[in-house]
């Protein structure tokens, strides 16, 4: 067995379609075909499953290609700190992150690790919660900042910061801080909300405010991103709701009313894998639990 091998089977065990997977690999399907059939003769097993309308993986197949995942990456990983302690440096660790991290929490991280670890590099990545999660099960992120309550069983986490909710609203809005009392005041209002896709658990957590509140919101706009929540409510589109934590940096024409008397919260969780041997990530996590 050769690692090309394992790379051929990780392309293949993604795409699951033998043309597909032999183009993303500058080789012919036969020549993929071959390479997969020593694979499994290696192995004594077989790996997929194949019929003329489609390819699907194995039991077998599956385990193969998570640890075939973790084995690529970690080569990666052992290959560039190699390189980096051989210049005197302590290695990198990749951190992926909702934007909201951004305002407070990965900052002090950074901070801390710069006094503490100045040889340990970063790279930095503004990813959504889905594909922070799909990132670290493939091994292409060492740590996550995400809003979820729950994460695949091969991840461990832990909870940063916990927030309350704020609402937003143009600074050309009648209702604003000093005349606000209850977000009944609103229910007439167009919403811009965070959608679904960045987090089911974070959308139904929103929906739960409405529901206490007696009202269905009419939602104008959904949008993963926070700056394009906040200049749709400049422009006077609609109001919107999010962790309070995002105001901080915010210069814009709008205005955002504390809903911290509210019961909903929100939990910024740091998530990281089970198999990661990143010893630069074991740094950090300690950093981490002096937060």
């Amino acid at each position: 067995m050769e690692l090309r091998h394992l790379r051929y089977f990780v392309v293949l065990g993604r795409e699951l379609h033998f043309a597909k997977a032999a183009d993303k690999l500058f080789i012919t399907q036969p020549a993929l075909s071959k390479q997969i059939q020593q694979l499994e003769d290696e192995l004594s097993v077989k790996l997929f499953e194949r019929t003329k309308r489609n390819v699907k993986l194995t039991e077998a197949g599956r385990y193969l290609l998570d640890e075939s995942q973790y084995i690529l990456n970690h080569l990666e990983q052992v290959v560039e700190a190699t390189q980096r302690k051989a210049e005197g440096e302590e290695g990198e660790v990749r951190i992926g992150f909702v934007g909201s991290a951004m305002q407070n929490v990965i900052p002090d991280l950074l901070e801390r690790l710069n006094t503490k670890h100045p040889s340990i590099h970063t790279s930095l990545q503004e990813l959504n919660n889905k594909d922070q999660l799909d990132n670290l099960l493939h091994y292409k992120l060492d740590i996550a900042f995400v809003r979820l309550e729950s994460v695949p069983r091969e991840l461990e986490k832990k909870v940063v910061f916990e927030d309350s909710f704020s609402l937003v609203v143009s600074k050309e809005h009648p209702i604003v801080s000093s005349n606000f009392e209850s977000l009944k005041q609103f229910q007439r209002e167009k919403f811009i909300l965070f959608s679904n896709d960045y987090s089911q658990e974070y959308y139904d957590n929103i929906m739960s405010i409405f529901i206490d509140h007696g009202f269905q919101p009419k939602v104008s706009h959904r949008s993963v991103q926070a700056n394009s929540i906040f200049r749709l409510v400049e422009k006077q589109l609609g109001v919107a709701i999010v962790p309070s934590a995002m105001q901080d940096g915010v210069n814009l024409d709008i205005e955002f009313i504390s809903l911290a008397h509210l019961r909903q919260r929100t939990q910024l969780m740091a998530v990281w894998h089970k198999k990661n041997r990143n010893e630069a990530l074991v740094k950090f996590l300690g950093l981490m639990d002096k937060n």
